[in-house]
This record gives C-alpha cells, sequence and structure tokens, in this order.
C-alpha cells in the first residue's frame, strides 16, 4: 500500500484511521483543546535539538524548511504563541496539539479524497502544489512528501488543498514526519496520538 524512497535520516509513523462518524459530528475531545491552549502540560515537549534535527530532515534533498518554508511544528508553536491557534476539527486539532509539543511535523488527509498507490519520497525539482483555499502555492523541489497516484499531497511543512480533511471525512492517513536523529520520539509521538484519536471514536491501523 505505502512505499518508501531509502533516505538516511527519515524515520516515520504512518497510520489509517476510521471515525464512526464524518469529522463535522465529533466534538474535539476538551483534553487535545487544553493540550492546544497549553492549559495542561503535554508527555512531550520541544526544544532546538528537535527543531534542528526536524529542520537537517527536510533539507537533506535540497529543499530550504525556513521563513514561510518552516516546518508546520515551528508554525503551530509561533501560532501558540501568538494566540492564533484555533480549532478546526478532531482530527486536524489532535494532530496540531501532537505536532505543536512533539515538535514533529505531521500530516493527515482524507483517505477518499486521495488514491493508492502511495509513497513517500523527495519531490522533483518543478513540483508543486496548492495548499490553502485561497490558491497558494509551495514550491515542493526536494522536499520528502507523501504521494498519491496523481502526485505529492501532503509534507511536513504545508499539505494540499486537495486532500485535506472536512467535515465530510470518515478516514484518515496520518504521516507523523519523525527522524532517526530524534531516536523513539517518532514512537512516542505515535502512542500519544493515537491515544487522543481513540478519545474521538477512532480505530486506527498502523501501515
Amino acid at each position: 500500500m505505502l512505499s518508501f524512497e531509502p533516505h538516511p535520516q527519515l524515520e516515520v509513523a504512518v497510520f489509517r484511521s476510521q471515525f464512526p462518524s464524518p469529522l463535522s459530528q465529533i466534538a474535539t475531545p476538551a483534553e487535545v483543546v487544553d493540550y492546544l491552549q497549553a492549559q495542561i502540560q503535554p508527555p512531550m515537549t520541544s526544544d532546538d535539538h528537535v527543531r534542528k534535527a526536524v529542520r537537517d530532515l527536510l533539507r537533506y534533498s535540497g529543499y530550504k524548511p525556513t521563513g514561510r518554508g518552516k516546518p508546520a511544528s515551528e508554525y503551530l508553536a509561533k501560532a501558540r504563541a501568538e494566540e492564533r491557534l484555533g480549532c478546526v476539527n478532531a482530527v486536524v486539532d489532535t494532530c496540531n496539539a501532537v505536532s505543536l509539543h512533539s515538535g514533529l511535523p505531521i500530516s493527515v488527509i482524507d483517505l477518499h479524497k486521495s488514491a493508492a498507490p502511495w509513497k513517500i519520497a523527495p519531490a522533483d525539482a518543478q513540483a508543486q502544489y496548492v495548499f490553502n483555499p485561497a490558491g497558494q502555492v509551495i514550491a515542493l523541489s526536494g522536499l520528502l512528501c507523501l504521494f498519491d497516484a496523481d502526485g505529492p499531497c501532503a509534507n511536513g511543512v504545508k499539505d494540499s488543498q486537495r486532500t485535506k480533511t472536512d467535515g465530510t471525512t470518515s478516514q484518515t492517513l496520518t504521516v507523523i514526519w519523525g527522524t532517526q536523529n530524534l531516536p523513539g520520539r517518532t514512537t512516542e509521538a505515535a502512542q500519544w496520538y493515537l491515544q487522543l484519536l481513540g478519545h474521538c471514536g477512532a480505530t486506527s491501523e498502523q501501515w
């Protein structure tokens, strides 16, 4: 179902989750909201060592993870510091809470908007996609991405608008973009994420 291009640093956790109803009918658990708002102590915290390791992972194939192209986990930390990190839906909020505190970028896509086969590999030099409803485009050259049958659809910076979750989503695919330079961190983040998804009624299986 999912193939990987060899990479000396990449250590990912990938799993599929099924929800009992569309996300529009599932409230974000209060615990997740508390983590987003830093009202309770999370089981993981990030630091400069984590941020450097994640940036090193993303820049390995030539991508520059700085400015507007910084890892999604860094964007979340900035948004939280500026008190503008709001809720989207149960699965995105859970993703954001774990990414924020673990320091690892996390992608989540709607599986019904995607098609097999899937692979993880660096994007080609001319690759790009639209990442928001306004039609803004991110250049993907050298950036590790999740690909489906129609091309790149997610990465550790900005996920594609084409496969983003919405109120109708009932099945998701998650990628935690971890690195071998942070031993055990990917597994710890995945276990926490799966625990929180369970509070949303999701059943998950690792790929």
